[in-house]
């Protein structure tokens, strides 16, 4: 059964959505050391998820779970087939996985994520990888 892995949080300014969440539910954050800026969240030890935030743009909605599934090219079949879309296609996110957005048959987007240290950079340069 594939879980929710990981949430987003975009913010219009990132430092100040930083500091609200530390002061107001003692997060952690950690800058990630990947192409862009992003911060990955620690939200405590035992049950729950972790998750991360970044700066909001005009196509990304406010909060956004991630779904922890063995193949994103796999799922995306599955995706479409059952009424739902692929609107970002599969990334890389290199020394973490592949990550693709998608939304459900009414519209929630939601994110695929497939775990993999060994990614590179490039490794969505072939659009069939």
């Amino acid at each position: 059964m594939a879980r929710v892995v990981h949430f987003e949080i975009s913010a219009d300014e990132p430092q100040r959505a930083l500091d609200f969440y530390a002061n107001v539910f003692a997060w952690k954050a950690r800058k990630w050391e990947g192409p862009q800026d992003y911060w990955l969240l620690m939200t405590g030890e035992g049950t729950g998820i972790d998750g991360g935030l970044m700066q909001r743009t005009a196509e990304f909605p406010p909060t956004v779970n991630s779904i922890d599934v063995p193949s994103v090219d796999e799922f995306a079949q599955k995706i479409l087939a059952h009424g739902g879309k692929v609107v970002v296609p599969k990334m890389a996110l290199p020394g973490v996985g592949y990550l693709a957005y998608c939304t459900d048959t009414e519209g929630n987007i939601f994110g695929i994520f497939q775990s993999d240290q060994a990614v590179q950079a490039n490794d969505c340069a072939n659009p069939n990888s």
